[in-house]
């Protein structure tokens, strides 16, 4: 047996926060049925500002125009990637875990604008004790290096911490770094999350 669990750190999009109807549809009003493949070629684009390096926005600019599309990027961005919907339940769940004595925390793969939003419009700096955004880290989930530098940010064993998130692979990678792991999101129902709290001994209610 290691530590028991006195942390849990929590991934944002799927678990905390959700786009609504999804990215998608998001982009459908610029793209129409292209919106798909300009998403996943961005996405790829942006890997490297996962992980703090470059800009997004000048990329997402030209990423635009090459698709013929004239809206600003910066309006683009904010339709988009701020489009964002807190599920008030996991709040919930976070900020009773933290009035039960647990380190709550939050670590999630953002590149530095959406982080910003996330920090301040949406409150994540005043709700989480430890805030690891893969832009700060210098690394992005799965890379098992993301956790052991935010087990070394939250200054706890990483046997001490659980990872709630909603992608396998970045399951696996908390687990190669010695996390306590498991998948959820919120679409599965809160009472699924508890039932995983019980399981590590954590208790969320």
């Amino acid at each position: 047996m290691g530590d028991p669990i006195r942390h849990v750190l929590f991934d944002a999009d799927g678990v905390l926060q959700d786009l609504p109807g999804g990215w998608y549809a998001a982009m459908e009003p610029y793209l129409g049925d292209r919106s798909k493949e300009f998403l996943h070629e961005t996405w790829s684009d942006e890997l490297p500002m996962l992980a703090g390096r470059g800009d997004y926005l000048p990329v997402l600019a030209a990423s635009l125009q090459k698709y013929g599309v004239s809206t600003p990027a910066t309006e683009v961005y904010d339709a988009v990637w701020k489009n964002i919907v807190l599920i008030e339940e996991s709040l919930e769940i976070v900020r009773t875990l933290k009035r039960n004595g647990y380190g709550v925390h939050l670590g999630t793969n953002q590149e530095c604008y959406r982080g910003a939003h996330m920090r301040e419009a949406l409150g994540y700096d005043d709700l989480f004790d430890v805030s690891c955004y893969s832009y700060d880290l210098g690394v992005a989930k799965p890379d098992p290096a993301f956790f052991t530098r935010a087990a070394d940010r939250i200054g706890a064993p990483a046997d001490s911490i659980l990872f709630i998130d909603d992608t396998p692979k970045n399951i696996t990678g908390a687990r190669t770094a010695g996390l306590h792991a498991e998948q959820w999101d919120f679409t599965q129902g809160h009472t699924t999350l508890h039932t995983l709290f019980t399981h590590h001994g954590v208790t969320a209610a």
